[in-house]
């Protein structure tokens, strides 16, 4: 029987492992910190991003082990297409002076990318467009 590229052959156990370790990442990328007082989640991306010329480039290599991750665990390359466009995304902007910095608190990549993997994962069926 031919397999489908797009299926996982990894086992639920290890997915929910893997997600779950997933999940970690995003935070710490993305929402590590809560300001006191304040709604407002800061994560190491932004943090790191002040980091002069390398520090966008680093968070872009760090968020992209999830999407390594999400293929490894069957995700179509259309939804890695658009995880990958989320984190190009994050680091281009992110490379403007002042305004890429204020981008980097708001847009958070990571966890995006993680819905979009739950999504795969809760319906791996579903048909996407």
């Amino acid at each position: 029987m031919p397999h489908s590229s797009s299926r996982s052959h990894i086992d639920p156990d290890t997915q929910a492992l893997t997600l779950k370790r997933l999940r970690q990442i995003s935070r710490i990328l993305d929402k590590i910190f809560t300001i006191p007082g304040t709604p407002i989640h800061l994560g190491l991306d932004p943090i790191i991003g002040f980091i002069p010329i390398g520090g966008d480039f680093l968070g872009f290599i760090l968020s992209s082990y999830i999407i390594i991750e999400a293929a490894r665990l069957g995700v179509p390359k259309t939804t890695l297409s658009r995880m990958l466009l989320n984190i190009i995304i994050d680091s281009l902007v992110g490379t403007i002076p002042a305004i890429g910095d204020l981008f980097d608190f708001a847009w958070t990549a990571n966890e995006y990318n993680i819905k979009l993997l739950e999504e795969h994962l809760q319906f791996p069926h579903r048909k996407r467009v």
